[in-house]
């Protein structure tokens, strides 16, 4: 019998049941090599720990995350789940070769504090869904399972080549005068590239040549996670626009800054890319083509005005470092569930398919795109769902029901306080509709260098 999952949540909701709250939830607090920690406890745990690896923060955030939403953090405790998350010694930015050594030591404090876990999930969002599954990678029998969200599990190469395809273009097309690695001052690298892409925004040449930028990148024409995608043309432009000046141009500032003294050199390139093939694989290669269209450009010109730029060589240390903190190979002995936004400007969900192309075991692989922009942009309800199916799998050894009708009569059954997501034109919280699909992503448009 299937114990906690999508049909039981489905019953529950609809018969007005509610499942008995834990008594007490026990708190542990501390540091451990330098790394704050967080764990909770149910007094009634079932012997599941879901050990949780966070994104890369650009400050310190106020609380240790143990879930994407908190409204799933405390339906999880409520149903017996023990729930863990390291800060890592390193909390902001790049941090993931932390996050490998600080998870681990917090695993293993709470089989010595609490004891050992009858089933342990891996689990993280953005950059810690590269942590969370190449974290189980490692160490496969000390794991039962991972979930992923909006996950970069194609790889730290892939993002950062991508990040490098989109200002490579920028500097080109835009004519704009910014570093591509190894920058003198940050700071000052990304605030021009900032302006160059705000100035050229105001004319159809200019975003026309954006969209091409962003193309490379995988960058949507939509960006709002309560509206459908606009179907104008100056409208999905402008937020191509917004995702290119907020999220990518970190790629050149502060962002590669932080990446290349982990890495100890540049670990980007585009020797021997060859941009006419990358746009042919991206999923926005029609906006480009309307774009450029619509402003009487000669595209050709343009793929072959980056074709005869200067290029960019990596460090093969620095490489190699990547390849060894945040490459998932596709090793998994246990079941693996991702899920992504359809139109995330920042981890494009061409992740999911570069992370389905490499797993040794497929049938064990489950992914859930939401047809929704942004990034990690997923209600509560979204998430309870996916650890859902998870647990049936790991309780049953076969995967429940999960077609996007299935898996959205899930999440629809949960009140609205666990139906929100936060707007981030508005930093207001709007309640939504569940939104699995069954939209199937493209390759990643940069053919992956693993």
């Amino acid at each position: 019998m299937k114990r906690l999952g999508v049909l039981l949540l489905v019953v529950c909701a609809l018969l007005g049941l509610a499942v008995p709250a834990s008594a007490s939830v026990r708190r542990y607090e501390g540091e451990i090599g330098g790394a704050a920690y967080r764990v909770m406890v149910p007094s009634d745990w079932n012997g599941t720990l879901v050990l949780w690896s966070h994104g890369a923060y650009g400050a310190p955030p106020s609380r240790i995350a143990l879930t994407d939403q908190p409204a799933t953090e405390d339906y999880l405790l409520a149903r017996g789940f023990a729930l863990a998350g390291s800060q890592f010694r390193t909390t902001v930015g790049w941090s993931l070769e932390d996050g490998l050594r600080d998870q681990i030591a917090l695993l293993d404090w709470f089989r010595r504090t609490v004891g050992t876990p009858r089933r342990t999930i891996s689990a993280g969002e953005s950059v810690g869904g590269a942590t969370a599954t190449v974290l189980a990678e490692r160490n496969p029998r000390r794991f039962d399972g991972v979930l992923t969200l909006c996950g970069a599990v194609g790889g730290g190469a892939s993002y950062w080549n991508s990040g490098l395809d989109v200002m490579f273009a920028v500097k080109t097309l835009l004519g704009v005068d910014i570093e591509l690695v190894e920058v003198a001052d940050p700071e000052a690298n990304q605030a021009k590239a900032f302006q160059a892409i705000e100035a050229a925004g105001d004319d159809p040449v200019g975003r026309a040549r954006i969209a091409l930028a962003g193309a490379l990148g995988d960058l949507p024409g939509w960006f709002d996670p309560t509206a459908p995608r606009p179907t104008g043309l100056v409208d999905q432009l402008h937020w191509t626009r917004v995702w290119a000046q907020h999220f990518r141009t970190g790629a050149v500032g502060v962002g590669r800054a932080d990446l290349e003294r982990w890495a100890g050199g540049n670990p980007s390139w585009n020797i021997g890319v060859d941009y006419r093939r990358v746009l042919e694989r991206s999923s926005e290669k029609s906006l480009v083509r309307q774009a450029y269209a619509a402003a009487g450009l000669d595209l050709d010109a343009d793929l072959a005005r980056l074709a005869g730029a200067p290029r960019v060589t990596a460090d093969p240390s620095a490489v190699a470092y990547l390849a060894r903190t945040s490459l998932p190979i596709g090793v998994n002995p246990w079941p693996v569930v991702t899920v992504h936004n359809v139109a995330d400007g920042l981890l494009p969900i061409s992740n999911q398919t570069a992370y389905r192309d490499r797993v040794h075991r497929e049938s064990d692989l489950r992914q859930y795109p939401v047809d929704r922009a942004g990034h990690c942009r997923f209600t509560a309800s979204e998430e309870i769902t996916a650890f859902g199916t998870l647990f049936d799998r790991l309780a049953d050894g076969a995967w429940p029901a999960t077609d996007p009708a299935t898996l959205n009569t899930a999440a629809s059954a949960f009140g609205p306080d666990k139906q929100v997501v936060r707007n981030p034109l508005t930093g207001e919280d709007a309640v939504v509709r569940p939104a699995f699909s069954d939209h199937r992503p493209g390759p990643y448009p940069r053919p992956l260098p693993f």
